[in-house]
């Protein structure tokens, strides 16, 4: 691939470095070229050369401790998001469901607060901006490993007063939107979700153990009935994982 004009040097240097470590040129473990190789090689200056480095560094895909060589950071086991809202788990919540059938212990942390909603959140739900929602921030563990961030808000002209206004806590805790909905006389028909590219913020990558700043996906997700939301969620997908949708054909 050629570099775009004007693309400068550390970028071009980042690019195609991170390809050999994709391509796996440069495999997991493997220690990556001193800065002055790197130099030499692609005829720049150290700093430039460290500058690349950086790029790597940040989207974690090198990893390096003070005295010690920089390594290939070492891929994570996959762990899918599989995207099927046409097939919520009957009982219980569809995160266990997904991991346990990877064979892996699906767990959560979760704190709920009753929050004025911003205004795009506001436009999600159809309601006002400063409408009481109920918000749930999630980290979502595979095997006790902190892999995607979700946070929710509920309306709570829908949700007061009722079982589930909680999410996390009560005789209904965990058991999936659809399902809690549904409990109150709301059954989702419709899921809708958004792909949104961004990079990373300070508290999710202090909740995910990355750094700040590495692109991620966020999954902006609707439920609805009719007409009417019923809740809004943006999920946070860190590299190297991936949301999957497996759309049965009939």
């Amino acid at each position: 691939m050629r570099p775009i004009p004007d693309t400068p040097a550390y970028q071009r240097i980042a690019d195609e470095l991170r390809r050999e470590i994709l391509d796996g040129e440069l495999a997991p473990g493997e220690q990556l070229p001193s800065l002055a190789e790197l130099a030499q090689r692609f005829q720049v200056s150290d700093r430039t050369a460290y500058e690349a480095t950086r790029v790597l560094m940040n989207e974690g895909l090198i990893h390096s401790r003070p005295g010690a060589p920089t390594l290939v950071r070492e891929r994570p086991a996959a762990v899918r998001m599989v995207r099927s809202w046409y097939r919520e788990s009957p009982k219980g919540s569809p995160w266990h469901a997904d991991m346990a059938a990877q064979g892996r212990n699906g767990t959560w942390e979760a704190h709920s607060e009753r929050v004025p909603a911003p205004p795009a959140i506001a436009d999600r739900l159809h309601i006002k901006a400063g409408d009481h929602t109920m918000r749930t921030h999630y980290v979502l563990l595979a095997d006790g490993q902190p892999t995607f961030l979700s946070t929710s808000w509920e309306p709570l002209a829908l949700t007061l007063g009722t079982d589930i206004m909680l999410p996390e806590q009560g005789p209904h805790a965990g058991i999936g939107v659809a399902d809690r909905m549904a409990l109150i006389g709301h059954q989702p028909d419709m899921a809708v979700e958004d792909l949104v590219p961004r990079t990373l913020t300070g508290p999710e990558a202090a909740s995910l153990g990355l750094r700040a700043g590495i692109p991620v996906i966020v999954i902006e997700r609707t439920y609805w009935q009719g007409d009417l939301p019923l809740e809004t969620a943006d999920i946070v997908i860190p590299p190297p994982y991936r949301p999957r949708y497996e759309i049965p054909i009939s």
